[in-house]
């Protein structure tokens, strides 16, 4: 089992924006969140499969706590309440499906993935997916 703690620092974005459109975002709010996003600071401590991960933002500081296999609450990246599962899709990735607690949506989903130095993350909306690359600080 691969492991995710340290402190990352974003090295690269693509299709951030694509994805807040799929989301249903404005266009406003789309500018003040790729803005925001473009420089966050992650932290991760991993206690085998017990999970803690906070991204902070200039706008916007999340935390999530996670066990692999037990579903938890979070939010989607546009700020929608969702419950989350989370699993090992292989010994170094994980893969976590949303689903909304109210209304409706895009499918969405985001996966974690360690390559070599680098943290791989994925957010999916329907067809619509933004690739985040992360090398510890």
């Amino acid at each position: 089992m691969a492991n995710f703690s340290g402190t990352w620092k974003m090295k690269s974005s693509e299709n951030f924006d694509e994805l807040l459109k799929a989301l249903g975002v404005n266009a406003m709010l789309r500018k003040v969140a790729v803005a925001a996003a473009s420089k966050p600071h992650v932290e991760i401590n991993q206690d085998g499969e017990q999970f803690y991960i906070k991204t902070a933002t200039t706008v916007r500081t999340t935390e999530i706590n996670f066990h692999i296999g037990k579903e938890f609450a979070e939010e989607t990246v546009d700020g929608r309440k969702c419950k989350s599962l989370a699993t090992w899709e292989s010994e170094n990735k994980i893969y976590c499906e949303q689903t909304l607690v109210d209304g409706e949506g895009p499918k969405t989903f985001w996966s974690r993935e360690l390559q070599g130095d680098e943290l791989i993350l994925i957010f999916g909306a329907d067809d619509v997916l933004c690739t985040r690359i992360y090398v510890r600080e």
